[in-house]
């Protein structure tokens, strides 16, 4: 990128993951590494505050990517919650894969589950903007605190079960991660299932998966 060219997030982005990717470690300050971009350090902080700050918006930015190459399709506006949710998984995988090897070293080098959360901070934040635009159908409850809570639980779900897929994909060494795309159908058809209270054959189903896979969940 030349001197004259103004930096954007995304090169920051890149340009970080391309550092720690080739020397195995973070840039030693933001002053080194806004002359590695060409760049003045004033630059840098437009968009972020610090390089913990730039890890915790990479997951997001990668989420806005996937949700960009959807709305490319004029019928995913169309789809229902069930297709919606899994073309979100799919495609997020697709762009994880794309970037397995940064995955791979920000998400195990996590020392405790709070590190980990932290890294998915803003990744949470726009998960669980996309999952208040689905329509799905619930349980009609005639209160609204209890209505508040179960659309609460509900967006918690999704996001413990993105968080198994990612775990999953992660622990994957299946062909083109053909398992992980099995463990999504099965995983949300089960959730939808439970949805619509008719969980019996998608959830033992899934359970049958999970035992012949021996999963191991531990974050």
């Amino acid at each position: 990128m030349s001197a004259k060219e103004k930096i954007n997030e995304i090169h920051i982005v890149t340009k970080y993951i391309d550092t720690l990717l080739t020397t195995g470690k973070p840039p030693k300050s933001i002053y080194v590494f806004s002359k590695e971009l060409a760049t003045e350090e004033s630059e840098f902080y437009q968009y972020f505050s610090s390089f913990k700050h730039l890890e915790e918006r990479i997951f997001a930015l990668f989420f806005e990517n996937a949700i960009s190459v959807l709305e490319k399709n004029e019928d995913f506006g169309k789809y229902d919650s069930k297709n919606k949710i899994l073309s979100l998984y799919f495609t997020y995988i697709e762009i994880l894969t794309a970037n397995r090897s940064y995955v791979l070293l920000a998400l195990k080098s996590a020392s405790n589950a709070f590190e980990y959360a932290k890294k998915l901070k803003g990744l949470k934040k726009v998960f669980g903007n996309f999952t208040e635009t689905l329509d799905i159908d619930k349980i009609e409850i005639n209160q609204e605190t209890i209505e508040k809570f179960q659309d609460k639980g509900i967006q918690e779900g999704f996001w413990l079960q993105f968080l198994m897929i990612i775990k999953y994909w992660m622990e994957d060494t299946s062909s083109s991660f053909e398992k992980t795309d099995l463990f999504i159908e099965k995983s949300v058809l089960a959730s939808f299932d439970v949805l619509e209270t008719k969980p019996a054959k998608s959830i033992i189903d899934l359970g049958k998966f999970l035992l012949k896979e021996r999963m191991n969940f531990k974050m």
